[in-house]
C-alpha cells in the first residue's frame, strides 16, 4: 500500500496520506513527500498536505528509533531535511488535519503556511517532555516561528495538547471547518493562494523565514 497518494486539482497538487495506520513519519513517508513536493513544483501552483481520516500524522515512527541511537539519528536527520524543505518551499502549502498531529504531525501543521483542521474530537500538540525527548532544532524553531507566545511554556515545556478550538489559538491551526467540508475548503484556499504572483510569495516566504531556516539547515549533520 503506498503511504502518499498524488493528484492535481486545477494550479493545486494535493498529497494524501494514509499508511492505514497512524501517518508516522517514516523514511517511507519522507521519500513520498520528497516525490510529491518535487512533482508539486513542475506541475501546480500551490499544495495541499492530508492525512487519513481521524489521524494526520502521530509523530516519528517510533519503531526505528527502538533500533538504537543511529537509526534514531538518521531518521530524524531526515526529518530535519524534510521539515526545512516543508518550510521552504515556494509555493503555498496548504494542511489538511484530517486528526490527531502529535510530536512531528504537529510540527507537519507548523511547517505548513496555512493550516485547516476539522471541528473533531482530537488531540494537537508536542509530547516530548512527556515521553522524555528533548527538541531538535527544527522543533525550537518552527514552535518560535508559528506558536502564540503566551502558549509556547505549555507547548514545549508542558506536552500540552489541544482540542481543535485550542490549536487554533496556540497556532497550530488557522480556521476549523466540518469534517465534510475540509478537503473542498482547503484546495479552494490553496487555488486562491496559488493565484498570488509565483516569485513574490516565494521571495517573501524565505525573507521572513530566513532566520530559522538557517538554523535549521546549519542543524543538519
Amino acid at each position: 500500500m503506498s503511504v502518499m497518494t498524488y493528484s492535481l486539482e486545477g494550479d493545486v497538487a494535493i498529497l494524501a496520506f494514509d499508511d492505514g495506520k497512524a501517518n508516522a513519519v517514516s523514511h517511507t513517508f519522507i521519500d513520498a513527500m520528497n516525490e510529491g513536493l518535487d512533482a508539486a513544483l513542475k506541475e501546480a501552483k500551490a499544495v495541499v498536505i492530508s492525512g487519513r481520516a481521524e489521524r494526520f500524522s502521530a509523530g516519528f515512527d517510533l519503531s526505528e528509533f527502538k533500533k538504537g541511537p543511529e537509526a534514531t539519528a538518521t531518521l530524524l536527520n531526515r526529518g530535519t531535511e524534510m521539515f526545512y524543505r516543508l518550510f521552504a518551499h515556494p509555493q503555498p502549502v496548504i494542511a489538511a488535519c484530517t486528526g490527531h498531529a502529535i510530536a512531528a504531525g504537529g510540527f507537519l501543521l507548523l511547517a505548513c503556511d496555512t493550516r485547516i483542521g476539522t471541528s473533531g474530537d482530537y488531540k494537537i500538540g508536542l509530547n516530548e517532555t512527556a515521553i522524555g525527548m528533548s527538541f531538535p532544532v527544527f522543533g525550537h524553531e518552527l514552535a518560535n516561528s508559528r506558536i502564540s507566545k503566551r502558549h509556547l511554556t505549555a507547548v514545549l515545556l508542558q506536552a500540552t495538547l489541544y482540542d481543535p478550538a485550542g490549536a487554533i489559538d496556540a497556532g497550530f491551526l488557522d480556521e476549523a471547518v466540518a469534517a465534510k467540508e475540509l478537503q473542498a475548503h482547503s484546495v479552494a484556499t490553496a487555488a486562491q493562494l496559488a493565484q498570488l504572483p509565483a516569485e513574490a510569495y516565494a521571495q517573501n516566504k524565505q525573507d521572513i523565514r530566513a532566520q530559522s531556516l538557517q538554523r535549521i539547515k546549519d542543524s543538519i549533520k
